[in-house]
């Protein structure tokens, strides 16, 4: 792959992560039902506190001023639930309008229950780190510039904290100091520190996001490599076939019979090329529902068939192992152009029989090929199903229509492609004392009824 091309992959991750900042520029990462509840728990926290204080504790507050500042928020909240969808997420804008009210409001119940001294100025804290994790950076200073002004304010303004009567609380102005830095100091950390993981996060969703476009595209171009080895094995038989009944036709001009013959031939090899073409580039919404999903026999039956009529016979068993149903799989093209490879290179090696078995159980489903050819060699037998290792016979003999050159890739299409939808694909030859060689494909039953991926 060149400079250029991989410099092209990477523009449409950086162009979607641009416009997706853009978006998010606008629209913050609130939505509305979420920064309602939060009011909501705020309401009732705080109509708790002030209930407690009053009747349980028995301090004197300006119960009915605390009561409207409460209200005020319920209100707001029965508004915004009658007016937007639940579901809205705020404009970036709005979101922060809402959290300065909830500082507003928390500033009038402190103004009301004795300022800084109040142990529940620390509250002031949780809205600016909200939006400092949600909101755009100017949303969130111009937030933090409100409640830094508020504490200030209710450092030298409020009314006296409750206390028992005739005993006032006082506390010095040191200690009221002390509060103020501290909490504008928190203020700050926390609006910061909120700030730079949320930032830190989104940089880590907008890499994640970019990297799943690039494997998506890599998956397509994967998905196209594959259907383009698959047809190139396919057409390599038939095509094959063309090339030597057309070097006969050139050597020398047969009797009328055999040109028929091989002129019959032709046709029936370039129709197969066309159907291969037309099978691989279906698309799978073409298939009839009805038969996405079918008994494994009909299966079987189905990607036999083309290989029957020559002189091997080709047999289809099914053995159930225990007491269970046969499985329903599904008609997968990888599924069903890995199993028709095996029987295909099965057929081509056999001296009189294939027998295609399946065997299920409740837990797993394996389908066996058999033949009683020569086998594998044990040279090869340990690397068979890695690319360009093949047992076809390598002949110059141009009239050997049976026999010709393996590029070694059918095998290897159709491993990988048998491995992708979960199956394990062994490979032996027979030890019952009769040449030949099996091929073992094996899925767990529930993968493979439902449809599920390996990959």
């Amino acid at each position: 792959m060149s400079d250029h091309t991989i410099t092209s992959d990477f523009k449409e991750p950086r162009r979607f992560g641009k416009d997706r900042m853009r978006r998010l520029g606008t629209e913050s990462g609130v939505r509305l039902q979420t920064q309602v509840l939060l009011r909501w728990l705020a309401v009732a926290g705080q109509l708790a506190a002030v209930l407690m204080v009053d009747f349980a504790l028995g301090f004197d507050l300006p119960l009915g001023m605390c009561l409207g500042a409460i209200a005020a928020s319920a209100w707001l909240n029965v508004f915004l639930a009658v007016r937007y969808p639940t579901t809205r997420r705020l404009p970036d804008g709005q979101a922060a309008l809402y959290f300065g009210y909830d500082v507003l409001q928390l500033a009038v119940l402190l103004y009301l229950t004795g300022g800084l001294a109040n142990p529940f100025a620390l509250l002031f804290l949780v809205p600016v780190t909200i939006s400092a994790t949600t909101l755009s950076l100017r949303s969130t200073v111009s937030l933090w510039f409100l409640a830094a002004a508020l504490v200030s304010f209710l450092a030298f303004f409020h009314r006296p904290l409750p206390w028992q009567e005739g005993e006032p609380l006082v506390l010095d102005f040191l200690y009221i100091l002390g509060i103020w830095v501290a909490l504008e100091l928190g203020l700050g950390f926390m609006a910061v520190y909120a700030w730079r993981i949320a930032q830190e996060s989104k940089r880590m969703s907008d890499a994640l996001t970019a990297t799943q476009l690039v494997l998506a595209r890599e998956q397509r171009l994967s998905a196209i490599d594959g259907l383009a080895a698959a047809a190139a094995h396919e057409l390599g038989t038939p095509l094959g076939t063309i090339s030597l009944v057309t070097k006969e036709l050139q050597r020398g001009l047969p009797d009328e019979e055999q040109l028929r013959e091989d002129l019959a031939l032709l046709h029936s090899q370039a129709e197969r090329c066309r159907d291969i073409l037309s099978r691989l580039t279906r698309q799978p919404d073409e298939r009839d529902a009805l038969l996405a999903r079918q008994p494994v026999s009909l299966l079987l039956n189905e990607i036999v068939d083309p290989y029957r009529g020559s002189d091997v016979s080709i047999q289809i068993e099914l053995e159930a192992e225990g007491e269970t149903t046969e499985p329903i799989v599904p008609r997968d093209p990888e599924i069903m152009y890995g199993l028709g490879n095996l029987v295909e290179n099965a057929s081509d090696f056999a001296e009189d029989k294939v027998i295609v078995k399946a065997v299920f159980s409740n837990e797993r489903m394996h389908i066996r090929l058999i033949d009683d050819g020569p086998g594998f060699p044990a040279d090869i037998l340990e690397k068979l199903g890695e690319p360009y290792i093949t047992t076809r016979p390598r002949s110059g003999l141009a009239d050997e229509r049976e026999e010709h050159e393996g590029m070694g890739l059918g095998f290897f299409i159709a491993k990988t492609f048998l491995e992708r939808s979960g199956a394990d694909v062994s490979i032996a030859n027979r030890g019952d004392g009769v040449p030949g060689a099996i091929v073992t494909v094996e899925w767990p039953r529930a993968l493979i009824e439902a449809g599920n991926r390996g990959d």
